[in-house]
């Protein structure tokens, strides 16, 4: 062989592994170009900023001026790129503070009667979760109960510090029943629940009470701040009427204008900052 023959043998042998190595590089481009794809559709996965933007902290946009500062960690790392996503299992903290993705939802129900106001019921019964099962797909609990023949307003949602805060507010929340009872309440009776009304657990004071006007002194109005279960039953017990209607009409300042019974709405804005000024 000559060596010009070996000369083109050699770069022949150099062509084929530099097409080979074109061909590996390409390969490998190509599946990290699919791996990024595939993790972008990812439906588990969320960017970071939105995660923290539903947690309420912040907006999406000032969520990324707090990433690019290093004021975010994920697993305890601190994450500074923009447009990182994480898992929903994933532990994300922002100045420390463990964050919840779930984006908080108020929801407000006019209840009818014959429906538990329980996430699930033992005796099978029908629960309040029913009416608004096609709300929202977030874990939305109800701030405190109704009686199954009770109406009217019931608020729920996923925010924990907003139940806390209406459960056990200091100063009590506005609640308005409109109550029909067996037979008409003497004036005696209404005044003695005017002055307060002493039971078990102690003296039970109510903002107003009143007939309501142009019925019977079978129906009676009464404003209350107490967020003690069943307690507007318990005071009429108390003084021997019962209950043959309770319908709350107003609660925290929310009320049923345009909310048919069994239906349901979201809160507003205003609504959301009106309720959450309540300590």
């Amino acid at each position: 062989m000559g060596k010009e023959d070996a000369n083109r043998g050699r770069r022949s042998t150099e062509k084929k592994r530099i097409d080979r190595s074109k061909g590996n590089s390409a390969n490998k481009i190509n599946t990290s170009n699919k791996s990024k794809k595939s993790a972008s559709k990812n439906p588990d996965l969320i960017r970071l900023n939105k995660y923290i933007g539903n947690s309420g902290i912040c907006s999406r946009r000032e969520a990324d001026t707090y990433i690019a500062t290093g004021s975010v960690t994920v697993n305890g790392k601190i994450v500074s790129e923009m447009g990182y996503k994480v898992k929903p299992t994933d532990e994300v903290r922002f100045d420390g503070r463990l964050l919840n993705p779930e984006k908080k939802e108020y929801i407000l129900l006019n209840k009818p009667k014959n429906f538990s106001t329980t996430v699930s019921d033992e005796r099978g019964r029908r629960t309040v979760m029913e009416l608004i099962s096609k709300a929202s797909k977030a874990k939305l609990k109800p701030i405190g109960k109704l009686d199954r023949n009770t109406t009217g307003l019931l608020l729920f949602t996923n925010d924990g510090d907003m139940s806390k805060r209406l459960m056990y507010a200091k100063h009590g929340v506005k609640m308005l029943f409109h109550v029909e009872l067996q037979r008409n309440l003497s004036l005696s009776d209404l005044r003695k629940i005017r002055e307060g009304i002493t039971l078990e657990d102690g003296v039970v004071k109510v903002e107003e009470i009143e007939y309501v006007s142009n019925t019977s002194k079978r129906q009676i109005g009464i404003e209350i701040y107490n967020t003690k279960n069943n307690i507007v039953k318990r005071i009429f017990e108390h003084l021997e009427y019962d209950i043959v209607k309770l319908d709350r009409v107003i609660f925290g300042g929310l009320t049923k204008k345009d909310l048919p019974r069994g239906h349901w709405r979201l809160l507003t804005a205003q609504e959301v900052i009106n309720l959450s000024m309540i300590n």
